[in-house]
């Protein structure tokens, strides 16, 4: 196949699934099991490309907390996409500096993607009739926080799946667990991207990614990424997660049985 194919292809997953709680990084490394792999730089940067993308899908919730300090509800959750973003920053810092990489077995991912979907499935059956807020507490900001950083560390586990996850289960409605999950994604994968760029531009030597290539991935990315977050946030205003984790058990459950036969 050629590299262009493959980008193009590499782009049209990290689009759909970037935002969406089934994990874009898990289907990346999926797809670079049978595709050539690409390097780190390529994921982070079309991600980046992912969530550019989005931006003016909420540009009324970041338009108010960056210029609505005198509302008391715009100024707090504003501070509490910040202290998210920023315990999640540090932590990401404290990885990569103790040299942690994402492992690139297929195995932990099929696994991360059984158990994502099992707990998506538990967790709505038991929200069933509970009741549920717009409020973002403080709980709610940290854990979203201490989510980003378990999705870095286990493959497959989806960023956006598993914030959303612990907000649903912290009490926070559906539409605002989303909303809020996205709004912290924002900075974190941009900050992650304008890392990996500025390394690559300050070591160019150790860079064998071609930029054209990047380019072709991130505006496919950026494109796809925009078509699949509109839809997101329209579904989740009357439906739940839970045909999100039966397609994460299908998914997981096949590429167990994949490996088990050697393929």
């Amino acid at each position: 196949m050629s590299d262009w194919l493959a980008v193009i292809i590499l782009g049209l997953i990290e689009g759909i699934t970037e935002f969406i709680p089934v994990s874009s990084t898990g289907h990346l490394l999926i797809a670079g099991h049978w595709l050539e792999p690409r390097s780190d730089l390529f994921n982070i940067v079309i991600q980046s490309g992912a969530v550019l993308a989005v931006i003016p899908l909420f540009s009324r919730q970041c338009k108010a907390m960056l210029l609505g300090w005198r509302d008391p509800a715009a100024r707090q959750d504003a501070i509490k996409v910040v202290t998210a973003f920023v315990l999640t920053g540090v932590g990401g810092v404290l990885l990569d500096h103790y040299g942690f990489t994402l492992p690139e077995d297929v195995a932990p991912v099929a696994w991360a993607l059984v158990i994502g979907g099992v707990l998506f499935i538990a967790v709505e059956a038991w929200l069933r009739k509970r009741p549920t807020r717009d409020v973002i507490t403080w709980p709610v900001a940290l854990m979203v926080g201490v989510g980003q950083l378990m999705a870095a560390v286990f493959p497959g586990a989806s960023r956006s799946g598993t914030t959303i996850l612990l907000a649903l289960l912290l009490g926070l409605s559906r539409p605002r667990a989303t909303e809020f999950s996205f709004l912290v994604g924002i900075p974190t994968m941009l900050a992650a991207g304008g890392l990996k760029i500025t390394k690559a531009l300050m070591h160019p030597d150790g860079n064998t990614e071609s930029w054209g290539l990047v380019l072709l991935g991130t505006v496919v990315s950026a494109m796809v990424s925009f078509i699949a977050v509109k839809w997101l946030l329209r579904y989740v205003q009357s439906h739940t997660f839970t045909a999100f984790g039966y397609y994460r058990i299908v998914v997981g459950l096949i590429l167990l049985l994949l490996l088990g036969n050697g393929l």
